[in-house]
């Protein structure tokens, strides 16, 4: 393993969206301070699914077609007959680079690095996985294997040769998941970013997880009242909005927020179980391509210590870089920083 660390500081103002409102402290006392993720899901603070992956796909378009001309949403249809949303942005000559989106988030959470990417002439693709945003609203196949049998699908339909596959949070572990399956020439490097691998949930093999309560809590208030949950997400941990002094962006809330209520609410409730319960162990030591690690020391979602700093140690060829006092949304509250680091890597 070829392994080497780096640590960022964090400007006081890099990359941070302007503030446009304060969160309603009331509703979000919980949310502060250390540990706000089991904070979120539980009072006072306090085994891999498995399926069938699908197969080849034929492109397809989508409903809207007729009435968008040349700008028809794009989809390819797997053979269980579910409709993946993709945006595929460039010349189709360049090198692909091909974003995977969190929980519960859509392709559009990449829209800064799409735009950065693409202005550096590079092909940028993000797709909706299934159960998210544009995607079929699917009740089954929630899944990790489904998940990367469907990119495998994708860059099959879409003919990706020596692509970047950068993935963030639950799109990490689908990277990771993917790249260790991917056929010969498919992928030439991988970026985790804030990215749940190796595994979250606690167990004796994983001592310092999050305890499987967290994420029945995150069950429990998705089924009671998913819009107010993913309001409370965005505005409190996510984005480290409820740290003393954290610059709050209305904007940035509400896109979270629209993005969750796309997708459908029994695919939500599959990948929780998906990105908590998953073991990518595996995965990681099979990947043989060059993988960059990014992860922000007050990620408050997936904690640094059981995630980017074990994961660092399995890959054959990684690079770690930690930024000091980022969130675990530092894709889009530091999109600057984030994207001149990628575009280091992609191009060394």
């Amino acid at each position: 393993m070829t392994l080497n660390t780096r640590i960022s500081p964090s400007p006081a103002s890099d990359g941070q969206p302007a503030a446009d409102g304060e969160p309603n402290t009331a509703r979000r006392a919980v949310l502060m301070g250390g540990g706000a993720l089991a904070a979120l899901v539980l009072p006072g603070g306090a085994a891999t699914a498995l399926a069938a992956p699908t197969d080849t796909v034929s492109p397809a378009t989508g409903p809207h077609a007729a009435d968008q001309g040349t700008h028809a949403m794009s989809f390819i249809t797997t053979k269980d007959g579910v409709q993946i949303f993709y945006k595929d942005w460039g010349p189709k000559t360049a090198q692909p680079i091909v974003f995977h989106h969190g929980w519960p988030l859509s392709a559009d959470d990449w829209d800064n690095q799409m735009m950065f990417f693409l202005a550096h002439g590079y092909r940028v693709i993000a797709h909706d996985r299934r159960g998210h945003g544009r995607s079929t609203q699917t009740d089954t196949g929630n899944e990790m294997d489904t998940y990367a049998a469907d990119v495998i699908a994708l860059a099959a339909a879409l003919d990706l040769k020596n692509a970047i596959h950068v993935g963030h949070s639950t799109g990490g572990g689908e990277v990771a998941h993917y790249v260790a399956r991917a056929e010969k020439g498919r992928v030439a490097k991988a970026v985790l970013i804030g990215a749940v691998p190796p595994i979250m949930v606690k167990s004796d093999k994983n001592p310092g997880g999050l305890p499987l309560e967290v994420f029945d809590g995150f069950r429990a208030q998705l089924v009671a009242n998913r819009a107010q949950f993913y309001r409370d997400i965005p505005a409190g941990p996510f984005y480290g909005f409820n740290r003393a002094g954290a610059k709050v962006s209305e904007g940035v809330i509400n896109n979270w927020w629209r993005q969750g209520m796309m997708g459908g609410i029994k695919a939500h409730y599959d990948c929780i179980k998906a990105f908590s319960e998953t073991d990518f162990t595996e995965d990681l030591k099979k990947i043989d391509v060059p993988v960059l690690i990014l992860h922000g020391d007050d990620d408050q979602i997936v904690p640094i210590a059981d995630s980017a700093l074990l994961s660092a140690k399995l890959v054959k060829n990684g690079t770690l870089k930690v930024y000091k006092g980022y969130p675990h949304g530092m894709a889009t509250t530091h999109a600057d920083a984030i994207n001149a680091d990628l575009l280091a890597f992609i191009k060394g």
